[in-house]
């Protein structure tokens, strides 16, 4: 493991984390048992030394004689002289007897003799080493008679050694498996880190092949979870950025050659009018009313594109003020009446008396009338019929625009007011003019709905609400 980004991380918070409780844990638990049997070398002299007092009855022994002759009787009749030693003092700090039968050479005796004569409760208790360095556990319980007269003292003391060993095995046993559960935990934690780090990794190398323009580029999902969910997504996003591409590219293709068709035509009048030779009125003005009339159509895929750019950047602002909702619809309608009649087509238009006054921006809701009706009379056939009502309801005015045309397909009829998106390839259009008619509606708080059938028609439905 390469010891960076998330794999950095989790050595040094979570991996560092275990580590220093383990630490805790193996410090405690040394303690623990370190403490553990030491206790219970200490409870053990405790238990011991209860029964001197059989052994000695209330202190009242009335002679050193008697004292030590019952400390020699004590210490021969000792059942766990295996796994301790007894010492019996006079009252000169001088050992009458030991269990093993030696006396033991140079000076013995340890601070828990001394602790033992001073303290009120006659008991003392030492840990430490010995003149000979054994490691020893010793307690000395004095006696005393009745008036106060020191007699003597029995020692018992315990070699550590063993408990020694023990306890080191145990704490030897408390590490490994420490450092057996921290190798588990290291070793299952790279396997999990492996399991995020290598797909994020191919994930951020896709991405890359993506930013540059690769939306072909495609990520193998090992995990149903969240890393499997975002290959998931940077796989849509790959696929939707490969859509946009091709439509922006089809946008492109199709308004370079909107442009072209009015810019041919105006060319081409232009050049035969410089150049005729004849004052031929009639022509001339033939020409110059096409010059005109493309010269228009270019102005209006300009301004759609220069509102399409308004739109992407948020810059689209509406002059809004009460308006007659009817005179902007009635107009639009009007300026399409000679085309459907040129074309063999039936416009007809049903208007109400009268309706409540709108919140709007009046030329930028003529734009709306003007291109949805355009689409409407452009996908139906001659003798078609293209019908325009109007209707107010719930605080609402209903524009229902219909048609008996083509239809659009199921398949495309989701995306047709997405920008650069063309459900019919083979008609006249930028792609974009529903898209700023529905965002224009939008910023109007209205709606704009399609519905459609293939091979029957398409219904648009503007809804706008009435002026408060």
């Amino acid at each position: 493991m390469v010891l960076k980004g998330i794999t950095k991380r989790w050595i040094l918070n979570s991996l560092g984390s275990i580590i220093i409780i383990l630490i805790v844990l193996e410090c405690f638990l040394a303690f623990f048992i370190h403490s553990f049997f030491y206790n219970g070398v200490e409870q053990t002299l405790l238990n011991k030394s209860i029964s001197l007092v059989n052994v000695f009855p209330n202190y009242k022994e009335e002679s050193q004689k008697d004292f030590a002759s019952k400390a020699k009787a004590y210490i021969f009749v000792f059942e766990d002289k295996s796994l301790m030693e007894l010492q019996a003092f006079n009252n000169n700090d001088e050992v009458l007897i030991t269990s093993t039968g030696f006396l033991p050479q140079g000076d013995q005796i340890t601070n828990d003799y001394f602790i033992a004569k001073a303290s009120e409760g006659h008991r003392g208790l030492f840990t430490g080493y010995m003149s000979s360095g054994e490691k020893i556990m010793s307690q000395t319980i004095a006696i005393y008679s009745t008036n106060g007269e020191y007699m003597g003292a029995i020692r018992y003391i315990v070699s550590l050694k063993s408990i020694d060993n023990t306890i080191f095995w145990s704490v030897l046993g408390a590490i490994t498996v420490g450092l057996a559960i921290l190798l588990f935990v290291i070793m299952s934690g790279s396997y999990f880190i492996k399991s995020i780090v290598n797909p994020i990794r191919e994930i951020g190398k896709t991405a890359r092949k993506i930013a540059l323009g690769d939306f072909n580029a495609r990520i193998d999902k090992s995990y149903d979870d969240e890393v499997g969910e975002l290959c998931d997504t940077v796989n849509y996003m790959a696929r939707k950025l490969g859509e946009s591409e091709k439509m922006k590219n089809e946008f492109i293709s199709s308004i370079s050659h909107e442009l072209r068709t009015p810019l041919t035509a105006i060319k081409g009048w232009g050049e035969t009018i410089q150049l005729s030779e004849e004052k031929d009125i009639e022509m001339n003005k033939k020409g110059l009313n096409v010059i005109v009339h493309e010269a228009e159509r270019l102005c209006g895929l300009v301004e759609e594109l220069l509102d399409f750019s308004r739109m992407q950047d948020g810059r689209i602002i509406l002059s809004l003020d009460k308006i007659d909702i009817l005179a902007e619809l009635g107009e639009a309608v009007y300026m399409f009446n000679d085309r459907a009649k040129s074309e063999g087509k039936s416009l007809i238009y049903s208007e109400p008396p009268m309706l409540s006054p709108v919140l709007g921006d009046r030329n930028r809701l003529r734009q709306v009338f003007i291109n949805v009706i355009d689409n409407a009379l452009k996908y139906t056939p001659q003798g078609g019929t293209v019908s325009v009502k109007v209707r107010e309801d719930s605080g609402y005015i209903y524009i229902i625009v219909s048609d008996t045309g083509c239809g659009i397909p199921s398949v495309h009829l989701p995306y047709v007011k997405e920008k650069f998106y063309k459900a019919n390839t083979t008609q006249k259009g930028s792609g974009i003019g529903l898209a700023v008619a529905n965002e224009l509606i939008q910023l109007h708080s209205g709606t704009l709905k399609i519905e459609s059938e293939e091979n029957v028609g398409t219904v648009v439905t503007i809804s706008i609400p009435i002026a408060k």
